[in-house]
């Protein structure tokens, strides 16, 4: 089956979830700069999931133009990702709202710890389709960044509950990790094609 719904409904839900996000933010009641005061865990708790959801908007485009055709599987698992994305809009506002405190900062960790788990799906499933022999296998590798992504999450949430604030930096950690672009995918499809 061809990709093209897979791809525009993807996007769709991720434009939905940044959506989500901005309209979480809260007007402050204020009109001077100690009024932002208050809303600046939210601001960048929003900041940061924002980022996130960017680079797994990248990420899966890459991903999709390099992959052919998709299976009822693959659909499956793209839905399995989307719906852990589909909670960063409430985690992010639930850090936010309460700066960054332990159990919400862990759970934040959690969402983006089983979002990563379900991107890995998502690639093994569209690799097992195309072949381990196929070109976006070999571009994959053995995604080194992507295990190193999920081992940071699991310290960041046993992190939140000694210190949120050194959680938040290990978050800051890994989206900086992926804000280096990964090429892998683009060398592929600029040399090969879809």
């Amino acid at each position: 089956m061809q990709k093209n719904r897979l791809e525009a409904f993807s996007d769709g839900v991720i434009a939905i979830i940044i959506t989500i996000m901005v309209l979480e933010m809260k007007v402050p009641h204020g009109t001077d700069l100690a009024a932002l005061k208050p809303i600046l865990p939210v601001f960048l708790s929003y900041v940061l999931s924002f980022i996130y959801i960017g680079i797994y908007w990248s990420n899966h485009h890459h991903l999709l133009h390099a992959t052919h055709r998709v299976s009822g599987g693959i659909l499956w698992a793209n839905l399995h990702l989307l719906f852990w994305l589909s909670l960063v809009p409430f985690v992010t506002g639930w850090m936010g709202e309460n700066h960054f405190a332990a159990l919400p900062a862990a759970l934040y960790g959690l969402v983006l710890l089983l979002a990563g788990v379900a991107y890995v799906i998502l690639q093994t499933a569209i690799v097992a389709r195309q072949g381990r022999d196929s070109v976006l296998a070999a571009a994959l590798g053995s995604d080194r960044k992507g295990k190193l992504s999920l081992v940071l999450y699991v310290v960041a949430i046993g992190f939140a509950f000694v210190s949120p604030w050194l959680a938040a930096a290990v978050y800051v950690l890994v989206a900086a990790m992926w804000l280096v672009p990964d090429r892998r995918l683009e060398r592929v499809v600029e040399k090969h094609g879809p």
